[in-house]
């Protein structure tokens, strides 16, 4: 039975991590560049539907305390992160494309949402964020890490997607 067990436990795990890459990090002196990836067993449109909704965020992302506004194109949207939930972000929509990229962002950093379709019937999520500048350096220590965070966000949106994938089967 215990092998029965552990062999089900490694099962799980491979084809969890063979789903998703870890967030990773880079860092410079004047900038710093965080990504995360993950397969998604839904198409584009219900990942977009879900990236686009901003007042349905805090539902299913446990990183979004808030947002207000409405995303689109040239618009401005008010976020509200577990990371600092007493400072509210005001971003604007600097990128639209329906079921493929969406980029928002202020001075010192740029945030972007890419899907890409694969010939699986999934898609691949990726989520980018670079923040920095000349003032970077005097600030940079105060800015906790995206790592976990950026985990958190792509598995809470491949389970809501696949969720409502599955609801409309």
């Amino acid at each position: 039975m215990r092998i029965l067990i552990a062999a089900t436990v490694l099962l799980f795990s491979t084809h969890v991590f063979a789903q998703a890459a870890p967030a990773t990090t880079k860092r410079t002196t004047f900038h710093r560049e965080t990504v995360v990836s993950v397969n998604i067993g839904a198409s584009d449109a219900t990942v977009w539907a879900l990236l686009t909704n901003a007042p349905d965020y805090p539902r299913w992302n446990s990183t979004v305390i808030s947002i207000e506004g409405r995303i689109a194109l040239g618009e401005q949207i008010v976020l509200r992160s577990t990371l600092d939930a007493k400072r509210a972000f005001k971003l604007h929509v600097k990128e639209f494309t329906p079921n493929s990229r969406l980029v928002w962002g202020d001075g010192s950093g740029v945030r972007t949402y890419e899907i890409s379709r694969n010939s699986d019937s999934t898609v691949t999520f990726r989520m980018h964020e670079r923040i920095g500048g000349m003032m970077f350096p005097l600030y940079a220590r105060a800015i906790p890490s995206f790592d976990s965070s950026f985990d958190a966000f792509a598995g809470d949106l491949k389970r809501e997607a696949e969720r409502v994938q599955a609801s409309h089967r």
